[in-house]
């Protein structure tokens, strides 16, 4: 496994925010961390980006105990796209290339240079090189910030809520390219989310979390109406539509979806 996490506690203001969190990720692997607001999802992320410092627990990061490295260290093994991206008065290329800064030592290289560019074309962003950052929509700055956690060539990608105020054909582009990347460079994928369908179609495993603790975690299986309704508070109607599982709010006596 690449990420271990054992008995993890946050407090914030002596108020218990994550208590005894546990769970794994392999290579190749993208987990969904979901849960209603306030839950502690994006605190999670944090502690595991030693962004936040918990008060109990241990992570392991590809064989290393997390606090014990220092920033940079960090930095080369985990990549962190937050909810928010900052803008400034950057182009798009020099907004990535910041991303290499845990490996350059001196100057920047032809080698640096050459990651950029690759992943420039990874997520076919060739025309916004030189565009503004603070001049784009919602979904191109998204994918600059993905890119920019992509250069540091991190083991671990997290992502907080990556599909927040983008719209469809977007979140839809986005969470593709994260599962390719996932696949074809064998990282491990942790991101924070409220879509359960989404979830269902792009992530392997789930994570509920309810009250700061894991309520329920695993494959598709977790995913009930019996664990949605004790973690949202919601009742729901779980079917399939060509071919894929579906999560549709509502009275399972009252089907808003027929024969599913």
């Amino acid at each position: 496994m690449i990420l271990s996490v054992e008995e993890l506690e946050f407090l914030y203001r002596n108020r218990k925010i994550l208590h005894e969190i546990a769970f794994s990720i392999e290579e190749g692997e993208i987990v969904a961390i979901l849960g209603p607001n306030g839950v502690g999802k994006t605190t999670l992320l944090k502690c595991l980006n030693k962004i936040l410092r918990p008060k109990g627990g241990t992570v392991h990061l590809d064989g290393n105990n997390l606090f014990d490295l220092g920033t940079m260290e960090i930095a080369r093994l985990v990549g962190y796209v937050p909810q928010r991206v900052e803008t400034g008065r950057l182009t798009a290329f020099d907004a990535v290339l910041l991303g290499r800064r845990p490996h350059i030592k001196w100057d920047v290289t032809e080698k640096d240079l050459q990651i950029v560019d690759s992943v420039f074309k990874l997520l076919s962003m060739e025309k916004l090189r030189l565009s503004y950052i603070d001049e784009m929509s919602g979904g191109e700055l998204q994918k600059v910030a993905i890119a920019r956690s992509l250069v540091q060539e991190p083991k671990v990608l997290l992502l907080d809520e990556p599909t927040s105020s983008l719209d469809m054909k977007n979140q839809v582009e986005i969470l593709a390219i994260i599962r390719q990347i996932v696949l074809e460079h064998r990282i491990a994928a942790i991101m924070t989310m409220h879509d359960l369908n989404q979830a269902l179609r792009y992530a392997d495993r789930f994570i509920f979390l309810k009250e700061g603790k894991v309520h329920a975690q695993g494959g598709a299986e977790v995913i009930t109406p019996q664990v949605i309704e004790e973690v949202y508070g919601l009742p729901v109607i779980i079917g399939e539509i060509a071919g894929m599982r579906c999560v549709v709010p509502g009275n399972p006596e009252v089907a808003l979806v027929h024969n599913l």
